[in-house]
Parts: structure tokens; C-alpha cells; sequence
């Protein structure tokens, strides 16, 4: 089984959510429908702009904690290494944008 480090944000370089799951189509559906009352429907934080995958739950847990402690500019440097205009990547997931509309 995977585990994902995930990161959504509301926008680029907009309020950031850091999260840890085992299903990331489903988890990140959840934020962009705002099935779960919180922080992320507050705040509009629908966005997926980055992830990680882990192999062991306790890594990926290890990993949200740090990632939470970094410095805003550590976590902005982090997602634009990777995705330099915080494009959403809900569309990337394999098959998840069309099976969860």
C-alpha cells in the first residue's frame, strides 16, 4: 500500500493544507468538494499542487511533520520545484477526475 504527503493550496501561492493519506483521489475530491467541514472548506483550499509517495505510513507521517515545521518560503520552494505555476494536479490522477465527478 502507498501513503501521500500531500500539499493544496487555494490558489498559487495562496493558503497551503498539508495532509497525509492512503487514498489520494479520494482525499484530494474530498478538500475540492468540501465534504469535510474544516480548515480546507474555510479556506477555500481545493488545489492539489503537490504529493509524495511513501511505502511506510510511519515515513509519510515523519514527512507531514517536518514538511509543517519548514518556514512558508521552504514549503513555496518545495511545490514550485516541482509544479512552478501550483497548477492543480487533481487532472493528473489516473482516472480520478472522471470517475469522482
Amino acid at each position: 500500500m502507498h501513503y501521500y504527503v500531500c500539499i493544496l493550496a487555494s490558489g498559487r501561492r495562496g493558503t497551503i493544507y498539508i495532509g497525509v493519506t492512503n487514498d489520494l483521489p479520494r482525499r484530494a475530491y474530498e478538500h475540492r468538494t468540501d465534504v469535510v467541514p474544516g480548515f480546507t472548506r474555510k479556506h477555500k483550499v481545493h488545489r492539489l499542487v503537490y504529493y509524495e509517495i511513501h511505502d511506510d505510513i510511519r515515513e509519510a507521517i515523519a514527512r507531514e511533520k517536518r514538511i509543517k515545521r519548514w518556514t512558508r518560503a521552504w514549503k513555496i520552494e518545495l511545490i514550485e520545484k516541482q509544479n512552478e505555476d501550483w497548477h492543480d494536479l487533481w487532472p493528473t490522477l489516473a482516472g480520478c477526475a472522471d470517475e469522482r465527478r
